[in-house]
């Protein structure tokens, strides 16, 4: 199936039954620019290849921080094929994501976490992205076992929501922080798009909690709501929770853009964790489109194109599986393909 055809399909499943609200875009304005090239294209080809050899024999992908496999860096490689239009055992690369798939699902506890028995640090940053790979499968095949997990995954979010309206690295309400936020934010998005329910009080909480780590100073985003500066890598993801909460405008909004843009321009994008920066970055330039998205894509795939390796990976002190799954995903997203990249 060409990858017009399939983005249409994809479009209707994501927005059939949403309010009204969360169908606005949050920019009216269009500007007209080259957005897949054939190094583009060259480039995603490469990746993919490379990072269809890295799969382990039980479908998982190593996270080199925490030693091993790992179910969100799983999550992210696979969802780097899903944003090519490849589906569980369908596609080129159809048995890559299937053998992902099933190894996430055979993580899944039936408490609802996710997460690999050799991860102790932070299981909910594996778990927001591996509620997110699940959100986006569902939305695309139907599969009743996929929603079964989905579910559980989604039920334990929302309990593990702290008063504040965050969430931290482990399941329980106490903590909470802006990155590990973000993370299940995006993941109760694609829940609800698949029309999995989300109580509408926990993203209000969740909203009211980004909005707290708003630095009004200067723009950006802080850690946590208790206090600290801003930084490129927390702030892209401030201004992509706001917009997946369902918030497409506002001054903060408005003020986090331009601090994206300036920080860009500075090239203090380049810092500690870029690709994870440029992640939600690009999500939020890609959401806020028109000039932002013109002035902003063909700078990060021509930056990504000219990082890549010889054999197709990335590389970040997150480990090579990581890099390439999240580099992949920012490249692919002109190809709207993935039900939560839809405007």
């Amino acid at each position: 199936m060409k990858k017009s055809v399939v983005t249409t399909l994809l479009f209707l499943v994501c927005f059939a039954g949403l309010p009204v609200a969360a169908q606005e875009k949050p920019e009216a304005e269009s500007v007209e620019f080259q957005e897949i090239t054939k190094e583009l294209d060259e480039s995603v080809k490469k990746g993919l290849a490379y990072l269809a050899k890295q799969q382990n024999k039980d479908g998982s992908f190593d996270a080199d921080r925490y030693g091993g496999p790992h179910v969100g860096v799983t999550a992210i490689c696979c969802l780097a094929f899903l944003a090519n239009g490849e589906l569980p055992g369908r596609g080129e690369y159809g048995h890559v994501v299937q053998k992902g798939l099933d190894y996430i699902l055979s993580n899944a506890q039936e408490s609802g976490l996710i997460a690999s028995e050799n991860v102790s640090h932070g299981p909910m940053y594996g778990h927001g992205f591996a509620t997110l790979f699940l959100g986006e499968v569902y939305g695309m095949t139907d599969d009743d076992d996929v929603r079964d997990a989905l579910v559980k995954a989604v039920r334990l979010i929302v309990k593990s929501q702290n008063r504040e309206g965050g969430w931290r690295y482990h399941p329980v309400p106490y903590e909470a922080d802006l990155s590990v936020t973000i993370c299940q934010i995006k993941a109760l998005r694609s829940a609800r798009h698949g029309g999995i329910d989300v109580p509408k009080e926990t993203i209000d909480n969740a909203i009211q909690y980004v909005k707290d780590c708003h630095n009004s100073y200067d723009g950006g985003f802080r850690y946590m709501v208790g206090g600290g500066s801003s930084a490129f890598p927390r702030s892209a993801a401030g201004v992509a929770s706001l917009y997946y909460a369902g918030v497409y405008q506002g001054d903060i909004i408005k003020d986090g853009l331009k601090y994206l843009k300036e920080r860009i321009k500075t090239g203090e994008d380049r810092g500690g964790h870029e690709i994870y920066g440029h992640y939600y970055c690009s999500q939020a330039m890609f959401i806020a489109g028109g000039q932002h998205w013109a002035d902003y894509y063909p700078l990060i795939r021509d930056r990504l194109i000219g990082d890549q390796g010889n054999d197709g990976s990335w590389s970040s002190a997150h480990g090579g599986d990581y890099a390439t799954g999240m580099s992949l995903i920012i490249m692919q997203m002109p190809y709207r393909l993935l039900p939560i990249f839809q405007r």
